[in-house]
């Protein structure tokens, strides 16, 4: 039973676990795939070394990131009389990069490069994104088929057929300066996809890479009406955008149903289209598009994360937490080390709450087990032993009580159970980070420090009575339980 306070958390809940129950293979969707800043940041050691943090705890295979195209990354210029020429040696470097550390790209196809743009429209991002059309769709057609031929020669076909290739960002944003901003974003997708598929038919592309979850419907039926080739559906959400713009709605959507309430709209328009079939690819979600620090650098992703992944499970093929780190430099360089970035590591290479989170929850089994509790995903793993991931959601801003959960666990279990918790004092740097001064630039003994209060403490045995186990959760406490059958 859940006993409910105004304006606070639940109270207990006992939860009857049940082994016979129906269950479906769970794939760990949430964690196949990660979202970074622009493309050139990945040429950083501070970037390959978080991404190498991540990719140890999570074992990711995509990585996204913004702007290949950008001239920054020098892959285009033109000559005096107006002809192309292409230079790969960063793409190369880039790609390579993450291809070293067991992580294939995720390729957004961005943004225009500035001889090629129709006129010199940019973004306010730091990084000052070319968001106009191209002026000769001739030479954009061109540029699109010699970048994936290049692509095919240096890495071959069955590499680069594993890779995903997504046309621009957020088109139905100030991303994408086209007009009507729908209609002209469609015809650089026809363009785009044909380009690439005459190349080689087993490249994957896919759109529209909208924000708030748009344009899904008629995309699909635009690119069948004119026959562009489309492999999988793309498009982002954020917990935090509202009804009105992603639903048409005047409701208030709390945070902690927004995100799976939108993968749940476009799951049932990819499946009601002529293209039911198609993969839905989350390229783009994070609890919120704000720098907002105390939901992303604090305790409250945990609970968060697992409140996401038990509602999204079976809506998409891959999710795509934006982002992996805080090498990010979107709003401008960093001044300190916790400002609410989205990424689950810290300037300075702290892991934050989240990346803690990625950490435990990556335990989950391959199996979910079916339970009606709002608080709990109970999963088994292949050997056959249970691991469950427990939780206390607060929403941001607002008080809690701790909770506790009983689990009634079916006969034969072993005597104990071991748990791992990830809360306001376990695996989070914010009291130690407040201890030292908040410093903005953290010495190296301090950062040091930061990154020991980071650590997840040892695993804790908790004894199994009655076939009975209570966990007492903080606010916003996270908590797997993983316990094994007697032998």
């Amino acid at each position: 039973m859940i006993c409910l306070m105004p304006a606070l958390a639940w109270c207990d809940e006992e939860i009857r676990i049940d082994t016979a129950a129906p269950h479906h293979p769970f794939p760990h969707f949430w964690e196949q795939m990660f979202g970074s800043g622009r493309a050139i940041l990945s040429l950083r050691d501070s970037y390959r070394s978080d991404l190498r943090a991540v990719k140890q705890i999570t074992d990711f295979k995509y990585m996204r990131f913004h702007a290949i195209f950008h001239d920054e990354v020098g892959l285009y210029d033109e000559d005096k009389q107006g002809n192309p020429v292409l230079n790969f040696s960063y793409v190369d470097q880039i790609y390579d990069g993450l291809l070293e550390n067991g992580v294939r790209p995720f390729v957004e196809l961005s943004f225009m490069p500035s001889k090629l743009a129709v006129r010199h429209t940019v973004h306010v991002f730091k990084y000052h994104p070319v968001v106009a059309p191209p002026r000769s769709y001739t030479k954009w057609d061109a540029l699109i088929s010699a970048f994936a031929s290049h692509l095919i020669e240096r890495y071959g076909i069955d590499e680069v057929a594993q890779w995903y290739f997504e046309v621009w960002n957020e088109p139905n944003l100030d991303f994408w300066a086209g007009t009507p901003s729908q209609g002209s974003y469609f015809t650089l997708y026809e363009h785009t996809a044909k380009a690439l598929k005459s190349v080689n038919t087993r490249l994957r592309v896919g759109g529209p890479s909208t924000a708030q979850a748009a344009w899904v419907t008629p995309f699909i039926r635009h690119m069948r009406e004119v026959h562009a080739p489309v492999d999988f559906v793309s498009t982002h959400v954020y917990a935090n955008d509202s009804a009105e713009n992603v639903f048409a709605t005047h409701e208030k959507i709390p945070r902690s149903e927004m995100v799976c309430r939108a993968a749940q709209k476009v799951h049932d328009e990819v499946r009601s289209s002529s293209s039911p079939a198609l993969p839905i690819i989350w390229s783009e979600y994070n609890a919120t598009y704000l720098n907002e620090p105390g939901v992303t650098d604090s305790a409250f992703m945990g609970p968060w994360l697992a409140n996401t992944i038990r509602r999204c499970d079976g809506l998409s093929e891959m999710m795509s937490y934006w982002s992996f780190s805080d090498v990010f430099e979107e709003q401008g360089v960093v001044r300190h080390p916790f400002y609410g970035g989205y990424g689950l590591i810290a300037a300075g290479g702290i892991p934050k709450p989240a990346f803690n989170a990625f950490k435990v929850l990556h335990g989950l089994g391959e199996e979910r087990l079916d339970n009606p509790s709002e608080h709990a995903l109970v999963t088994r793993r292949a050997d056959g032993s249970l691991a469950m991931a427990l939780w206390n959601y607060v929403e941001p801003r607002k008080s809690g009580v701790p909770s506790t959960i009983t689990l009634r666990l079916p006969p034969g279990m072993a005597p104990v159970a071991q748990v791992q918790r990830v809360d306001e004092q376990h695996g989070d740097v914010a009291g130690t980070y407040a201890g030292m001064g908040a410093p903005a630039s953290p010495t190296r003994a301090q950062l040091m420090q930061l990154k020991n209060a980071a650590l997840l403490p040892p695993v804790q045995t908790l004894p199994i009575t009655n076939n009975q186990l209570s966990v007492t959760l903080p606010p916003n406490g996270l908590a797997i339980v993983e316990i094994a059958f007697a032998h």
